[in-house]
């Protein structure tokens, strides 16, 4: 739900990628992200160790597959486990209000309470999508831009 996957192609060389992208570092809203390289793999992780305030932030893995002149890279952003268990809850939390005001609106004839739970759960959804549009998907966003501006297309 969370994951966002992107493939691009370059006319660099697997090893000339590695090498321009490896030891990087890239700062989001004064959060600095930094390339490792990993046996098959590059990852993209935040230091957030100094960071106080709750974050939603991501783990990025860049994976290259060299065919003939051309490399494909595919970049694969996904929440920290870390961070995944509160966003997870919530989103449980509106659904069950979103199914509980569909299930009331069918079986009793009181309607306030139903239009109240649906309004809860959507509200509630609504704010947590546009904090994480603010958030942890912003982060992507830059991410995959960055990467695109280093693949040299």
């Amino acid at each position: 739900f969370f994951t966002k996957t992107h493939k691009y192609t370059s006319k660099f060389t697997k090893q000339e990628l590695r090498e321009r992208l490896v030891g990087k570092h890239l700062t989001i809203h004064n959060l600095d992200f930094e390339v490792q390289d990993k046996d098959s793999y590059l990852k993209i992780i935040p230091h957030a160790e100094e960071v106080q305030e709750i974050k939603t932030l991501p783990e990025t893995y860049v994976d290259f597959t060299q065919e003939g002149n051309i490399t494909k890279v595919t970049i694969k952003c996904r929440m920290r486990k870390y961070d995944s268990g509160g966003p997870f809850i919530l989103i449980l939390f509106c659904l069950f209000m979103l199914i509980c005001s569909v299930v009331m609106l069918f079986t009793t004839p009181e309607r306030s309470l139903t239009y109240t739970l649906l309004a809860i759960g959507l509200g509630v959804l609504t704010i947590f999508w546009a904090r994480l549009e603010m958030g942890y998907f912003d982060y992507v966003r830059k991410i995959f831009a960055f990467l695109k501006n280093h693949l040299g297309n």
